[in-house]
């Protein structure tokens, strides 16, 4: 099998959110971007969190039951956050994908966030790279 990288495969230009941002925007571009997470950045997009749909579901549950809706991005998110290299191997982060939680990885480069990349496009690369090997034998 041939080496498959990550830049080759992520989504380049994700959606991502702001720590200040209020919950239900970020909600809404979620929803909008028909993502399951986003990455949380700073203005200069260094990658400071993370926060999922399961966050959001959590947060919002909360706000409802005492009608409040101030809860900001940076109230939920995660600061620790598992990330990958654009020059990282789909194939490690294959493995990595069935020891860890996350379906969702941002992807940073020299700290800046430049993509994501998700388990169906792992899947997908995965899948293409076996189809190819068919053909070349």
């Amino acid at each position: 099998m041939q080496s498959l990288i990550i830049r080759d495969h992520m989504q380049h230009h994700p959606l991502s959110l702001h720590p200040e941002m209020p919950i239900a925007t970020a909600v809404e571009k979620l929803l909008a971007g028909q993502q399951t997470g986003a990455p949380v950045v700073d203005s200069s997009n260094r990658l400071v969190g993370f926060v999922s749909e399961q966050d959001f579901l959590a947060k919002l549950i909360e706000c409802s039951y005492h009608c409040e809706t101030v809860a900001k991005v940076s109230d939920i998110m995660r600061t620790e956050v598992l990330t990958v290299g654009p020059n990282d191997s789909v194939f490690e982060l294959a493995l990595q994908m069935t020891a860890q939680k996350p379906k969702v990885y941002p992807v940073v480069e020299n700290g800046l966030l430049v993509g994501i990349i998700n388990r169906r496009q792992v899947l997908l690369a995965i899948d293409k790279n076996m189809h190819d090997c068919y053909k070349a034998s």
